[in-house]
């Protein structure tokens, strides 16, 4: 039998860059048994689908290792099984208990961030260190070119000359030997492997920058007539390491930040739950709790995992979950969501999802999901860091050519020199791809973890993107637009009996009806909070309505048919009325006439109309399909505002209908409730499932609304088109800030102006440019989803 191939979210160590999350993608994808792997150098996580048979993850390991990264595979939430001494450990790849992968260990999100604060205080280590050292070669710089505008300082003396010649290549040793490490060891694999990514890049400047200082130190004497040997670069030296340590401090700083919405879903996971076992209330770790389990929660608790209410009644805040902040009301029998706050009444619950089944862990791996594809819009930026950083290698090296050869002809032999390796010190220094490979990646991870704390899951970047460009919505009628629950919209009495006393009759007669509309008179009479009369000689008439005696009279509910077999007439303008708004009518009789009317109805959501509205002013059409009759989605289409009806279409039909509309240009979105629309959700741009409490359809659409709450679709769009707007911003100003800076680093504007860029100032540019695609991408985490549309 095939082994079947597996797919394995992989945390991915020492990757910094998008240069590095293509080198590790190409050498895993040159495994055999590798069928696809994704690289995202924001999540720092590889996507690995590959066969076991073939290709262990030790052996992906021992490829990338040597490159000068690791591997761990990502915790997943347990899946307990019915048995209560039994749990399977899904966390662990089968691979892993036959001894093929002991070298790869099981990370948990605890152990990563660990990791990353204990990488964060190193750095910070580093800076206490080198800040004082880029402040002395800093003011060494200034002195030397003799900027002095306060008159604060003599110039330059030869005593103090010689004390910057003896300290700096002390500093400038300590700089590049221990904090430049990790660019040494980059330099190192370069010439071994052949792979080369940003610590590359300011391994060979900095590298180079640092032995000609140190030759024409040691040589001064035999290379004075040559070259100009009080010219060194220990302070470029000292500086660019400086600067760009700075830099990767506060990446790394809001990088974590950039995963807070992973953290606060991870943070509403339950620890422990009180459980019923042999007629004790036990409290157990929430890893032990079984499907089957009765466990009981308090009022101010939360709700340990999934379950259904077997005693008692309460209100739930699902906010955490759904994004709505309004409690909701649970009775016996209702399904309640793990993570969620119990804020009245003692429950009893009846465990019926745990571990990985849950809606708090189908969120949660949703999420880390989407957060971790990547938007079409990144292939671009990814194509161009695959080969950036040896172009930039390889252009570098000719600048320096050309000052040699052109320079020469033009100046002394040691200007021109000391300008070319000014040039492709500086060049390699700004070049670095960091901002490049950032611009995306931050924008969704912070888009995506946005969206889940508003009760909006988006299944793929790639969605996101599509989402951006709508510019029409089909809805579905029922349970999208419209509650999906019926109710009694109209009472009507046509004899002396009050519309309570109708309501009453035909309620306790509805009670022993298992009509799908008798429930809705039963809730209504409930609501008002009218009793129930006892029934006696209670009959069904199929097809027709149902015939009971209450105090000793007879009395009949159902429709016209039946009225009519007592040779009574129905008012057929009341009738019509009500069927042309798309309302059920119910007719109460007794023998001799007919009594009064109900009429039944879905209702319209009560946040329908404002979320059209929102819709509209975002410049977004809105189209109403159902396989309702023309009349009655019209009427509910007035009702709410929406642009275009396409009724009485069964649901084969609908996809369909989603093409004529593609077929005129439009990207069209469709929400619905996911299952039965199944068809038209796929054929559309963007699927949007109307998600209700713990039937979420994830699998059915691209976008899935926790709740069903429609007025979560105005946020995603406006949500969507601001991630998308940072990335295109993010790509603008890294793409711009290479454009730009390269040519000057390589010396451009010297002939003509006499500037060439400094390699210090290049590695302080380039740390900001890193810095600044993530703090804009952090500005999403403040954005407004209730904001007017721009």
């Amino acid at each position: 039998m095939p082994q079947v191939n597996q797919t394995k979210s992989l945390n991915v160590i020492g990757m910094h860059c998008a240069s590095c999350a293509s080198i590790i993608k190409r050498k895993l994808e040159g495994l055999s048994g590798i069928e696809k792997c994704e690289v995202n150098s924001g999540t720092e996580k590889a996507q690995v689908t590959y066969n076991p048979q073939k290709v262990s993850l030790s052996r992906m390991n021992q490829e990338i290792d040597k490159l000068g990264y690791s591997l761990e595979v990502s915790s997943q939430p347990q899946n307990v099984t019915q048995e209560h001494d039994q749990m399977d450990h899904t966390q662990m790849d089968p691979s892993f208990h036959a001894g093929h992968d002991m070298m790869t260990p099981i990370s948990s999100d605890a152990s990563i961030k660990a990791r990353k604060l204990q990488e964060l205080n190193q750095l910070a280590t580093h800076i206490k260190i080198t800040v004082p050292l880029i402040a002395v070669s800093v003011f060494k710089m200034i002195w030397e070119v003799g900027a002095n505008p306060l008159g604060l300082w003599s110039a330059m003396s030869l005593n103090a000359q010689n004390f910057f010649h003896y300290l700096l290549p002390i500093f400038a040793t300590y700089v590049l030997f221990v904090i430049g490490l990790p660019y040494l060891q980059g330099v190192w694999r370069f010439i071994k492997y052949r792979v080369a990514n940003m610590d590359t890049l300011v391994g060979i400047g900095t590298s180079v920058a640092y032995i000609y200082s140190f030759v024409l130190s040691a040589f001064s004497i035999q290379l004075a007539p040559f070259l100009n040997t009080q010219h060194t670069y220990y302070d470029v030296v000292i500086v660019v390491i400086g600067f760009i340590t700075i830099g990767k401090y506060f990446e790394a700083r809001s990088k974590l930040k950039t995963g807070e919405a992973i953290e606060k879903l991870l943070g509403l996971q339950v620890k422990t739950a009180l459980v019923i076992r042999k007629g004790e209330q036990v409290e157990i770790s929430i890893e032990q709790v079984v499907v089957g389990d009765i466990l009981i929660v308090k009022p101010g608790q939360k709700i340990p995992v999934d379950g259904e209410i077997v005693d008692g009644a309460t209100s739930i805040d699902e906010s955490m979950i759904t994004g709505e902040s309004i409690p909701v009301d649970k009775k016996l029998h209702d399904v309640v969501i793990g993570a969620t706050i119990n804020k009245q009444g003692s429950l009893k619950i009846k465990a019926t999802k745990v571990g990985k089944d849950t809606m708090l862990s189908q969120i949660i791996t949703m999420v880390e999901t989407a957060q971790g594809s990547k938007a079409p819009i990144e292939h671009l930026a990814d194509q161009i860091s695959s080969v950036f950083v040896p172009v930039v290698l390889v252009f570098a090296i000719i600048t320096l050519v050309l000052w040699l050869i052109i320079g020469s002809q033009f100046m002394p032999f040691s200007q021109a020199l000391t300008l070319g390796i000014t040039s492709f010190v500086g060049i390699l220094v700004i070049a670095c791809p960091c901002a490049m490979g950032l611009a995306t990646p931050t924008a969704v991870i912070v888009g995506v973890g946005k969206a889940a704390q508003n009760g909006i899951l988006i299944k793929n970047a790639e969605s996101l993107q599509k989402l951006s460009g709508v510019n029409y919505l089909v809805m579905d009628k029922t349970g999208t637009l419209t509650k999906g629950m019926p109710e009694v919209t109209d009472i009507l009495s046509t004899s002396d009996l009050t519309n309570n006393q109708i309501l009453q009759l035909v309620a306790s007669l509805e009670r022993h009806s298992e009509h799908p509309l008798a429930q809705a008179v039963v809730n209504k009479n409930q609501l008002e909070k009218q009793s129930f009369l006892d029934v006696k000689d209670f009959l069904a008439i199929e097809g027709k309505g149902l015939r009971g005696s209450l105090d000793g009279q007879m009395y009949l509910v159902g429709n016209t048919s039946l009225v009519a077999d007592l040779g009574l007439t129905a008012d057929s303008k009341i009738i019509s009325n009500f069927t042309s708004q798309g309302k059920t009518p119910v007719v109460l009789a007794g023998k001799q006439q007919i009594l009064g009317y109900l009429a039944i109805a879905d209702t319209i959501k009560d946040d329908a109309v404002q979320v059209v509205a929102r819709l509209h002013q975002q410049g977004i059409k809105v189209a109403m399909l159902t396989g309702d009759h023309q009349q009655t989605a019209s009427y509910i289409a007035d009702q709410i505002g929406i642009d275009t009806v396409i009724a009485e279409v069964l649901p084969g039909g609908k996809a369909k209908e989603i093409n004529k509309l593609h077929s005129t240009g439009l990207k069209v979105a469709m929400a619905g409730d996911g299952i039965n629309d199944a068809p038209a959700l796929a054929t559309a741009d963007v699927g949007i499932a109307m998600g209700t409490g713990t039937d979420v359809a994830i699998e059915s659409a691209d976008i899935t609304l926790l709740g069903g709450h429609i007025s979560a679709l105005p946020k995603a769009i406006v949500l969507s088109r601001a991630t998308m707007r940072t990335i295109k911003q993010n790509l603008f100003w890294a793409f711009f800030y290479n454009v730009i800076g390269i040519p000057i680093a390589a010396g451009l504007l010297y002939p003509i102006f006499g500037i060439l860029l400094n390699p210090a100032l290049a590695g302080s540019a380039m740390a900001f440019s890193s810095v600044s695609v993530v703090l804009n991408a952090l500005k999403l985490k403040r954005l407004n989803l209730l904001q007017e549309p721009i």
